[in-house]
């Protein structure tokens, strides 16, 4: 008995509506995702299992390392800028165009006022200078003014108005005095209010 022969035929799979979708996605991730900027220092934060989340819009984040020193950033690029244009403002400073530029680009500012414009000139090298700097927590005359710390936290609230949350970023091994001192500060500005970020672990660790 003869076999039969089948016929083959050609399988033709149409990627078009994949190739659509792909397209979709990749835009969709592209116009969704947010870039995280180099910090000053890096931070190891200590564990918790609280999951309240941190704010995305208008947060003025306070990062203080292991060795103490102390920064500030803003979330977004023109409120970061605006913030540091005015603290230059305040100390009679003067920033040119590539400066303030600098400065919105920066995750955080961490330097004395009186080397503000020096930093700014470094561009990108401005993490790599500021990373053995931080900014002063003491007063310069007592009872009589505050210090910068205060000042950029107040510029911050003055620009950014009541509706700006306040982030503390402190490493696990920050010294317990450095961030006492910091809460008393800010308390001593009736900041009473702030998040501590911290990373999240199960309930059994």
């Amino acid at each position: 008995m003869g076999k039969v022969k089948v016929k083959k035929a050609d399988v033709f799979i149409d990627m078009t509506p994949m190739s659509d979708v792909m397209v979709l996605l990749l835009t969709f991730f592209m116009l969704t995702s947010t870039f995280v900027k180099n910090e000053a220092v890096k931070v190891v934060t200590p564990g918790s299992v609280s999951e309240i989340k941190v704010p995305e819009n208008n947060v003025l984040t306070i990062l203080c390392d292991k060795e103490g020193r102390v920064f500030v950033g803003m979330d977004n690029p023109k409120r970061m800028g605006e913030l540091v244009e005015t603290m230059a403002g305040n100390y009679q400073l003067s920033l040119t165009k590539k400066q303030l530029e600098t400065a919105q680009g920066a995750a955080s500012i961490g330097v004395d006022m009186q080397e503000l414009t020096s930093a700014l000139n470094l561009g990108d090298k401005l993490n790599e200078y500021q990373a053995a700097k931080g900014i002063p927590t003491d007063s310069t005359a007592t009872g009589e003014k505050m210090s910068q710390f205060q000042d950029w936290v107040k510029t911050a609230r003055d620009n950014n108005g009541s509706e700006m949350k306040i982030a503390i970023k402190a490493d696990a091994g920050t010294p317990y005095k450095v961030i006492k001192k910091m809460m008393s500060e800010l308390q001593d500005m009736s900041e009473n209010r702030y998040y501590l970020i911290t990373s999240l672990k199960s309930s059994e660790d």
